[in-house]
C-alpha cells in the first residue's frame, strides 16, 4: 500500500511564452534561406532536415504545457505515475528568480539516461518545507544553466 506523500502540488511542465507572428516570421524566413543554401551546395537530406527541425519547432511553440501532480515522500518524487526514488538523484537546488516573478524551481540532477535533469516548478506549496525534505536525502549543489537553457530562453521557450 502506497503511503499519502508529505507534499503535494500540481504544476505546468514549463512556463509557456506566446510567440508573436513576427517570431514566426524570422523562423520561415532563416528555415527558407538555410534549405536554399543546402540545396545551393547539393545537401538535399540536410535540406530535408532543417525542414522537418523548422516546423517541429514551430509546432513546440504553439504547444500548450501539460499540467502534472508532484507528490514528495520518503521514497522519493512522483510525477504523475512515474516514480523518482532518491537513490537515482546525485544532486538538488532551489533555483529561485530574482525578481520574485516566478515561482521557485526545484532542480534535480539523477542517473538516469534519458531524465538526467529534473526542472518542477515550487507553486502553491511550501517551497522551504520541500528544500528541507529533500535536504535529508539527496546532497545540495549549485546548479547553473546549461547551454540547452540558455538557447531555450535565447529563442524565447
Amino acid at each position: 500500500m502506497q503511503r499519502a506523500p508529505f507534499f503535494e502540488w500540481e504544476g505546468f511542465e514549463y512556463e509557456h511564452n506566446p510567440k508573436t507572428a513576427d517570431w514566426y516570421w524570422a523562423l520561415g524566413i532563416l528555415s527558407v534561406a538555410a534549405t536554399l543554401a543546402a540545396l545551393l551546395f547539393a545537401q538535399y537530406l540536410l535540406a530535408v532536415l532543417i525542414i522537418v527541425a523548422a516546423t517541429s519547432i514551430a509546432l513546440y511553440a504553439t504547444r500548450k504545457p501539460p499540467l502534472h501532480r508532484f507528490g514528495l515522500d520518503d521514497n522519493g518524487l512522483y510525477i504523475g505515475e512515474e516514480f523518482h526514488p532518491f537513490e537515482r538523484m546525485t544532486s538538488f537546488s532551489v533555483l529561485e528568480d530574482i525578481e520574485g516573478e516566478l515561482p521557485p524551481l526545484l532542480s534535480i540532477h539523477t542517473d538516469l539516461w534519458f531524465t538526467p535533469h529534473l526542472e518542477i516548478p515550487l507553486e502553491d506549496v511550501d517551497a522551504d518545507g520541500v528544500y528541507a525534505h529533500m535536504l535529508t536525502h539527496v546532497e545540495e549543489k549549485e546548479h547553473r544553466p546549461t547551454l540547452v537553457h540558455l538557447i531555450e530562453a535565447w529563442l524565447g521557450f
